[in-house]
């Protein structure tokens, strides 16, 4: 199980927590440190089989500066990895990969919780 987080975002640390609690052991990337390619952004979003728009950190800074939601409707999803894959902050966390199970942001949490 791998846990792809940020070390200064709250959500990422609640569910540290709760995996802690719990006793899962898992595998923690820091998505600062080492952001997801674009081939593996790709493949966490067919796997989640979430819409691409889940994997964007809609609350960021870069986001918003960049006016990012304003862009996407006319960027093809590879262009959307892409744009994705060039900074982590632009990425929803946290990111819980179990196989072949992808669940992204608060789908995290609320999957430890049950």
């Amino acid at each position: 199980m791998k846990l792809i987080c940020y070390k200064n975002c709250s959500t990422c640390k609640g569910v540290e927590n709760l995996m802690k609690e719990k006793g899962i052991e898992y595998e923690y990337r820091d998505i600062k440190e080492d952001n997801p390619s674009a081939e593996e952004i790709k493949e966490f979003h067919e796997k989640s089989g979430l819409d691409i728009k889940k994997f964007f950190n809609t609350s960021g800074t870069i986001y918003r500066e960049n006016n990012i939601k304003d862009k996407l409707p006319n960027m093809s999803l590879e262009e959307k990895y892409e744009l994705l894959s060039t900074d982590g902050m632009l990425v929803k966390r946290p990111i819980l990969i179990d196989g072949d199970k992808v669940l992204v942001g608060p789908q995290v949490k609320k999957s430890l919780e049950e």
